[in-house]
């Protein structure tokens, strides 16, 4: 019976990830995406300025660990399906499946390079969140990933787009980390002050 409720909460972790990502990736599609096309159109087909699904793999990983590594590559394999124009997916069918793992596994590299160094970030380990921690290990996955799909990338994009491209995923996927996260303590701060509200209430 254990083991049942423990692949249960499994699949819930697995579907609540991808779900989180899918929908992350469909407001940087329809809202970034369309005015970023407007200044950056070179650009925008590999990389968006405000990556919100970053913020996803970063503390999906931070909760789970090695465990969101799977679901958040069926979040970007589904995103890719859903929200990417059949034109672009074309040009860059060779390449999709090896950007999902670059972008999939940077967050969970990025805590084991941290944890190799005396850096556990992983949840639990501190009483507190550590907010510019969390930051910190984020820019790194944002530089392994920003790295990892410019090699990808590297024989679609023209060599002089290839640093604004670099540029551009690394502040992206950094900016929609610090998007999610300010979401993630407006939350919290909000669930806060309902439960005081409760408690003067009774």
């Amino acid at each position: 019976m254990r083991r049942v409720f423990q692949l249960f909460a499994g699949l819930q972790s697995f579907a609540v990830i991808t779900a989180a990502y899918v929908i992350c990736h469909g407001l940087t599609a329809w809202v970034v995406t369309p005015v970023q096309g407007l200044f950056l159109p070179e650009v925008t087909v590999f990389a968006s300025l405000v990556y919100l699904p970053h913020g996803v793999r970063v503390l999906a990983v931070w909760l789970l660990g090695w465990r969101a590594v799977l679901p958040l590559a069926a979040g970007a394999f589904l995103s890719e399906l859903i929200f990417t124009d059949a034109g672009v997916r074309q040009v860059m069918e060779s390449v999709l499946l090896q950007s999902i793992a670059v972008s999939a596994v940077s967050a969970f590299a990025a805590f084991e390079i941290a944890r190799m160094f005396g850096w556990n970030l992983y949840a639990g380990q501190q009483r507190r969140i550590a907010w510019t921690s969390l930051l910190a290990v984020g820019a790194l996955a944002s530089l392994i990933n920003s790295s990892g799909q410019s090699v990808v990338f590297s024989g679609l994009i023209f060599p002089g787009d290839q640093l604004p491209v670099m540029a551009v995923y690394a502040a992206g996927d950094l900016i929609g980390l610090a998007v999610c996260m300010l979401a993630l303590t407006l939350i919290f701060r909000w669930i806060r002050l309902a439960g005081k509200r409760r408690c003067r209430q009774e």
